[in-house]
């Protein structure tokens, strides 16, 4: 007992350590002023519960802890509402650039207005050069130090093109090396559509870390102790991170998992993973809709995705979610001399 406030047997707490990972209001004491106790409200994802208190992420994406002797209140709440709002303006550089923010590769290097960027080989995205400005140096010899670089981290040279964005010329110079090319397409949509699901996104539990049953179903990571590390960090990296879980059975992976950076005005989707028992069951929208939510709780009113231009399936989800194609970019991998 603490303040006058009993710790155990209040039955205007409707949560425990269950709902780990739930949008939640919480009531706290948060001082005694002249024998008369003070209390603190917050409504956020309750991100962790255990011996050492609670804490809860609000909006303001400062997270509150404190011990759980002094919580007085607490019940689980719908995810955000979001407002319809009109979508921010960005240009294709700008999303690169807020894409790249939310996926920081382990090593980076300037090489003018570029940025070479390595993680082990975790992902091209985190092992390619962005070529988004002047590298200060003409083409083919810009081209070349690319290879060195990434030669000497014993890495394939992958280029990203971004189309409209990168240099004039580059895509030509890049055809006369021979290299072979994967295209992707940026969506764009606004963030209150999709935070508005047809299925219950409370479902979903929302956390700041990828734990071990996230991993297990994220199709990316290997069991090699040097990618798996350089992974952690870039999946953990950005300027607020979330991942989204759709419960599976007690003791079983997820069915449905999710990541998000949120930035400034802008949210970025990825890592979007359902269990293959699982799909056609609406769990992928249901999970976006939940980080949608938490995104437009930060003050995020659009949301983007980068997605292959060969991937049917995930294309025609995400027509049927109302994104919208804001340009293209590429990857060229560039020939060993």
């Amino acid at each position: 007992m603490t303040g006058g406030i009993p710790a155990t047997g209040r039955p205007e707490v409707r949560i425990d350590r269950s709902d780990v990972g739930r949008r939640v209001s919480v009531r706290r004491l948060s001082e005694v002023v002249d024998g008369r106790p003070v209390f603190r409200d917050a409504i956020g994802v309750l991100e962790s519960w255990n011996d050492h208190g609670l804490t809860v992420v609000p909006r303001s994406g400062e997270s509150v802890t404190f011990p759980e002797d002094l919580l007085v209140a607490g019940k689980a709440v719908p995810p955000f509402p979001a407002r319809r709002a009109p979508m921010p303006e960005a240009t294709p550089t700008e999303l690169q650039r807020i894409a790249a923010a939310g996926w920081p590769a382990v090593e980076q290097q300037r090489l003018g207005g570029w940025t070479l960027r390595a993680s082990a080989g975790f992902t091209r995205r985190a092992n390619s050069v962005q070529t988004l400005g002047d590298p200060g140096l003409p083409l083919p010899a810009a081209l070349d130090a690319v290879r060195d670089w990434y030669a000497a981290r014993s890495l394939p040279a992958y280029v990203e093109v971004v189309t409209p964005g990168s240099p004039p010329g580059l895509a030509a110079e890049l055809e006369r090396d021979g290299a072979a090319q994967a295209a992707t397409e940026v969506r764009v949509a606004p963030l209150a559509a999709l935070a508005a699901p047809t299925r219950e996104p409370q479902a979903v539990r929302l956390s700041r870390t990828a734990d071990a049953g996230w991993l297990s179903l994220y199709r990316r990571v290997s069991g090699e102790p040097a990618v798996e590390r350089a992974a952690r960090q870039v999946l953990h990296g950005g300027p607020s991170v979330w991942f989204a879980a759709a419960p599976g059975p007690a003791g079983e992976p997820p069915l449905a998992i999710g990541r998000i950076t949120v930035h400034g005005a802008w949210a970025c989707f990825g890592a979007v993973e359902v269990a293959p028992d699982a799909r056609r069951r609406g769990l992928a929208t249901t999970v976006m809709a939940a980080l949608a939510a938490r995104a437009a709780e930060e003050g995020a009113r659009g949301g983007f995705l980068q997605v292959e231009a060969d991937n049917a399936a995930a294309l025609a989800l995400y027509d049927r979610m109302g994104f919208t194609t804001s340009h293209t970019y590429h990857y060229a991998r560039l020939s060993q001399q």
